[in-house]
């Protein structure tokens, strides 16, 4: 019987099977306690874009942590690598005159978010903008705000209204983002949140049109528009942010995962300054909201490290590349009998969708499709609506990417057509 209660598991079946322990990584590889090796194509959870081993990271940790952990941001204490890292985000941020909150986490980060959108128009005198929109099939972590917003059904099942007022529309209509604002009332709307790709919710890329489309909308309507980046930021999509891919300038960006590339937990949510204004400008208001390890010291420097590695090695630039040669080797597998389509073509991020008459025939089909992956040397997971995740790490080359298609089609072969 298992001690430790998984995230988002069976727990019967994990006690009954026992778990796969993770032991060690290189690169874009990991490797189990019996020293069998994986292709690590979910890249940890979406996280671990410098890839695993990095010396240089542990040796960040270790230098400030014998220096000071932690100390402790709130009020007028910081500690220097949580100042530098705030400087060196500003300096990314698709935004001008950004400023910078610290989290421990994308969860944290987007619930930092929704608290900021609604005390913000307090501070402008519109507290009756209390409405958050938000699109079908999106996930925004799993706090308590980040659920209420889910546009993943499971994700809200067996909780009560989370959030007292939230409206859900198409993750890819701009013109039903435009209509439900007019219904609400555009002075009663206070954010609109946004994957500029879906994630958990299936991996869904949606145009540059419709982006630039619903950003226009919220614009015009006065609505804060509130990227949420914790898996497309730090490379992901083939630039820093894919806000600035896409031109967005967000008022809000939430960022997490590839700040650190997972090797300590923290997140990020970047400010655009209209939020800003009110809380900075004088005679000054307290924004009663942070956290424990809020711009954490060892997690700063570790993060800085990071964001070097990206720059130095050209990750960023070499992810643009692996764009394509992802949708390359993935995109045949569309033929396959079991295979309803594969949805790619946007930075390393794709998603081998399985079909619906095969899921309604086979509701386990997804874990055992896993299962056959691993089966094969590739470690990856099953997403809402039977989708097979491609995340690796952007350290990967075209050999990960074949060994992949391949594990795939064996995979999928070993269960017929």
């Amino acid at each position: 019987m298992a001690n430790y209660w998984h995230p988002f598991a069976d727990m019967a079946q994990v006690s009954a099977g026992g778990e796969l322990v993770i032991a060690a990584g290189d690169g874009a590889y990991v490797y189990d306690e019996d020293g069998r090796k994986y292709f690590d194509a979910a890249g940890g959870l979406w996280y671990c874009n410098v890839g695993y081993g990095r010396a240089e990271l542990a040796d960040a940790a270790a230098e400030q942590m014998r220096k000071l952990c932690a100390y402790s941001n709130f009020g007028p204490y910081a500690t220097r690598p949580t100042l530098d890292l705030a400087d060196r985000l500003v300096e990314l941020a698709p935004m001008d005159g950004a400023k910078v909150f610290f989290t421990s986490g994308g969860s944290d980060s987007v619930d930092t978010a929704v608290k900021l959108a609604l005390r913000y128009w307090a501070e402008r005198g519109q507290p009756q903008r209390d409405t958050i929109i938000v699109r079908q099939r999106a996930y925004h972590g799993m706090h308590a705000a980040g659920t209420g917003l889910a546009g993943i059904p499971d994700n809200r099942a067996g909780y009560p209204q989370l959030l007292p007022h939230v409206e859900q529309v198409s993750y890819d209509s701009a013109e039903e983002l435009a209509a439900t604002i007019e219904r609400v009332g555009p002075d009663r709307v206070a954010a609109f949140f946004c994957e500029p790709v879906v994630g958990a919710g299936g991996v869904y890329p949606v145009s540059a049109e419709y982006l630039t489309a619903a950003r226009a909308t919220c614009r015009d309507a006065g609505v804060l528009f509130v990227a949420d980046e914790v898996i497309c930021g730090f490379g992901r999509l083939g630039e820093w942010f894919a806000s600035g891919r896409y031109g967005l300038d967000p008022d809000l960006l939430t960022c997490a995962k590839g700040l650190t590339s997972g090797y300590l937990p923290m997140g990020a949510v970047l400010i655009g300054a209209n939020v800003a204004e009110p809380f900075f400008a004088e005679p000054g208001t307290i924004w009663r909201h942070g956290y424990t390890y809020s711009g954490h010291a060892t997690a700063a420097a570790v993060a800085l490290a990071n964001l070097d590695i990206l720059e130095r090695e050209q990750l960023i630039p070499h992810a643009r590349e692996l764009e394509g040669e992802v949708t390359t080797a993935l995109q045949p597998l569309a033929q396959h009998a079991l295979v309803d389509e594969v949805r790619s073509g946007v930075g390393v991020l794709a998603a081998v969708q399985l079909a619906a008459s095969a899921l309604a025939d086979r509701p386990g089909l997804p874990d055992q499709v896993i299962g056959g992956l691993r089966e094969r040397g590739v470690l990856t997971r099953a997403l809402a609506g039977g989708a097979i995740q491609v995340s690796p790490s952007l350290v990967t080359q075209t050999t990960d990417l074949k060994l992949l298609a391949d594990a795939v089609t064996g995979a999928l072969d070993a269960y017929g057509t």
